[in-house]
């Protein structure tokens, strides 16, 4: 009889691994090509205008999709999506990796965006539907946010240990064997999605109002510091993205079977969640681009030096990641949720004051350690927060609203705390480059605290933890093999 009991935990083990590969895929993806792009834009004859679009059209595609992604887990099936996202990724990276020219490698980037939207809500579904909610769940959010969070970062070091090995190509090559590995995987670890008895009509009208209303949105966020927030290309994507958004809530509310049910915004902790999302992002979320232009701006850092110094800060946060769920399970959601974006936010204050144009690295430890605590364990919470308490049925839909706000809070937030660092690096008249890059640079970091204490306020509208009963040895010791 203890074998058979051993062998669901070890499934349950594995499963939760994978779940994890597939995260650590998609963060490693999200910042991997950064340290390559002076070699992709030298190599294949980007401009300096279109050279950004190799994250942007990534960016963009992500953003736009991850609502439509989330509804496909809820309709066709999490695994489904999942197969489909890895799928996506794989045939991308190879496609990426081949590229003889900017439109084909901005093609390529444009579909593992797409991929990541299926991916990334069919992962979070997963967790949330895998793992009873409590300990077990905690503890899975836990090692997902560990392999997230840490993955961001370990995307820089081997970013810029395969282009200095073996050329950009292999930023995008990396990706074709982890992928099929997960793919292969999948139909092994995770069970067959359960085909519902009733069938659902497919809201394709909302999904393309959507779709597109939320990519028109990011287009003109990530466009607009680069040409101008007036300019034409970002004030029609605006007003396009604006229209089609409106529309779109009009065509939910009077759905039958909506791609995004409103009412879902009736749930306290999906609400609130998404508002701790789309803040962490534009504010700790940003913190990475500030930390590589200091690095290599002004600090002269190459790609490896620069993925190297990200080794601190990728500790602190597997570190914050991993002990987050424990926490959690002991004190309380809302409580650890509060006190990692406080822990984040002095540790984003500590950094910036410690930031100059001769300093050391040594100098900048204490302030990456704690903001990388805090960056971990928030990371880890966020997205098990807003997702508790929604129907099994529609975790998918509520895991791509919280995606969604992530996706758009980035964007935005990096558009206005890079405006303001340059305004400031501009107006640092009479200081040397150096000087006035870390002037503006220290500013973006104060703004962005300032923006992670306002988050705390916006956390403390997550709702208490209930009493709960005390947790059976059994489940105790299935969470324990998690």
């Amino acid at each position: 009889m203890g074998a058979p009991e051993r062998a669901p935990k070890r499934r349950v083990g594995l499963t939760l691994a994978l779940l994890a590969f597939a995260q650590l895929i998609i963060s490693i993806d999200y910042n991997i090509v950064y340290v390559a792009l002076p070699q992709i834009g030298t190599e294949l004859g980007f401009s300096q205008q279109t050279l950004q679009w190799v994250i942007s059209a990534y960016a963009v595609a992500f953003g736009g999709f991850l609502l439509l992604g989330g509804r496909a887990c809820d309709l066709f099936g999490p695994r489904r999506m999942f197969v489909l996202g890895l799928a996506l990724y794989g045939a991308s990276s190879l496609l990426g990796g081949l590229a003889p020219n900017p439109q084909l490698l901005i093609a390529a980037r444009a579909l593992q965006g797409v991929g990541g939207a299926f991916l990334f809500p069919a992962t979070l579904t997963l967790v949330s539907t895998s793992f009873a909610e409590g300990p077990e769940r905690n503890r899975a959010f836990s090692v997902w946010g560990a392999a997230g969070g840490s993955g961001m970062i370990l995307g820089s070091l081997l970013g810029g240990v395969l282009a200095q090995s073996f050329g950009w190509e292999a930023v995008f090559f990396v990706n074709v064997p982890l992928a099929a590995l997960a793919l292969g995987l999948a139909f092994v670890l995770i069970a067959p999605d359960v085909v519902a008895a009733a069938k659902r009509k497919f809201d394709l009208l909302g999904a393309l109002t959507s779709t597109i209303g939320t990519t028109a949105v990011v287009v003109a966020l990530v466009q607009g510091p680069e040409s101008g927030w007036l300019s034409p290309v970002v004030v029609i994507s605006a007003v396009v993205g604006i229209v089609l958004l409106i529309s779109f809530l009009l065509i939910e509310k009077n759905s039958s079977d909506p791609l995004m049910p409103l009412r879902l915004f009736g749930n306290r902790n999906l609400g609130t969640g998404m508002a701790v999302t789309f803040l962490y992002m534009a504010t700790m979320g940003t913190l990475l681009y500030f930390l590589t232009v200091y690095f290599q701006g002004v600090r002269g850092y190459n790609a490896l030096e620069t993925g190297l110094a990200y080794l601190v800060p990728m500790v602190a946060i597997f570190t914050g990641a991993m002990v987050g769920g424990n926490l959690a399970t002991r004190f309380g959601m809302r409580a650890v949720m509060v006190g990692s974006l406080v822990v984040g936010a002095v540790g984003t204050l500590i950094t910036a004051l410690s930031i100059s144009p001769d300093g050391t690295y040594l100098a900048l430890v204490p302030g990456m350690l704690i903001l990388g605590l805090g960056q971990g364990t928030g990371y880890t919470l966020m997205f098990g927060a807003a997702t508790s308490g929604i129907d099994p049925a529609e975790q998918g839909v509520g895991s791509g609203m919280a995606s969604t706000s992530q996706q758009v809070g980035g964007a935005l937030g990096l558009a206005i705390l890079v405006a303001i660092a340059n305004s400031v690096t501009d107006g640092a008249t009479g200081e040397s480059p150096a000087a006035a890059t870390v002037s503006g640079l220290t500013t973006a970091m104060l703004v962005a605290a300032a923006g992670i204490v306002v988050t705390v306020f916006v956390a403390l509208n997550f709702a208490r933890p209930k009493p709960s009963a005390p947790v059976a040895r059994e489940e105790l010791e299935v969470a324990a093999a998690v």
